[in-house]
């Protein structure tokens, strides 16, 4: 199956579409399931985890103490942000959820410090991410999570619909958390296409106009 772990929706202040239009935009590209990743919020995942049970896995992007983005899947419960990378990640596994760090070596001015951390906590890398728009953010990780054994996955961290399929997992078919750990060791990231940095561009213009206008993002949501 095709999977992709990273993903924002509206939920998040610069994702585009609603949580289940999310989902109906990555089954339309071909991915089998995603996990729905916001920023400081879990409530978009779990409407969408409540439409579409088989398509969703529940997760959260959160923002720690030092500066470092941690991912936890297959969460139950809003974990905050401001917490140090291992409470941060204690507090995923005590929902029996599972540790993932995102783009460990994007973006510029990212210190190597947030990769150490990342890399301490994780039970999953993001080795390809399709917004890390310059190979070498990639390809360090790639090499890095390869040093330390660690699983290894590929994700768009789309905000927009058209991002995906430009990179995704490939592992065999599961239906939980456990399913998901054990697929793991035979899993394969698929990097197709890096994005422009015009994405982010975007990005930062859709939270914008959220910030002045609060009820187009209502409306998005």
């Amino acid at each position: 199956m095709r999977i992709d772990l990273h993903t924002h929706s509206s939920v998040s202040s610069d994702g585009w579409l609603s949580p289940v239009a999310m989902v109906e935009a990555a089954v339309a590209a071909g991915l089998d399931r995603i996990a729905i990743t916001d920023h400081r919020e879990i409530d978009g995942a779990l409407e969408a985890f409540e439409r579409y049970p088989e398509r969703v896995i529940v997760g959260e992007e959160i923002h720690c103490s030092s500066g470092t983005h941690i991912i936890g899947l297959y969460i139950r419960e809003f974990v905050p942000s401001g917490r140090s990378v291992a409470e941060t990640a204690a507090r995923i596994r005590d929902q029996d959820g599972v540790v993932y760090a995102p783009h460990p070596y994007a973006y510029p001015g990212a210190a190597a410090s947030h990769a150490h951390e990342a890399f301490g906590a994780a039970d999953v890398v993001e080795v390809y991410n399709s917004r890390a728009f310059l190979r070498c953010w990639n390809r360090r990780a790639s090499e890095e999570t390869e040093r330390r054994g660690l699983a290894s996955a590929a994700s768009t961290d789309a905000h927009f619909p058209w991002e995906f399929g430009r990179a995704y997992t490939e592992l065999p078919s599961f239906t939980d958390v456990d399913g998901f750990r054990a697929a793991l060791s035979h899993a394969r990231p698929v990097g197709k296409r890096l994005g422009s940095p015009w994405l982010h561009v975007g990005s930062k213009l859709v939270a914008e106009v959220r910030r002045f206008f609060p009820k187009w993002r209502q409306a998005a949501t």
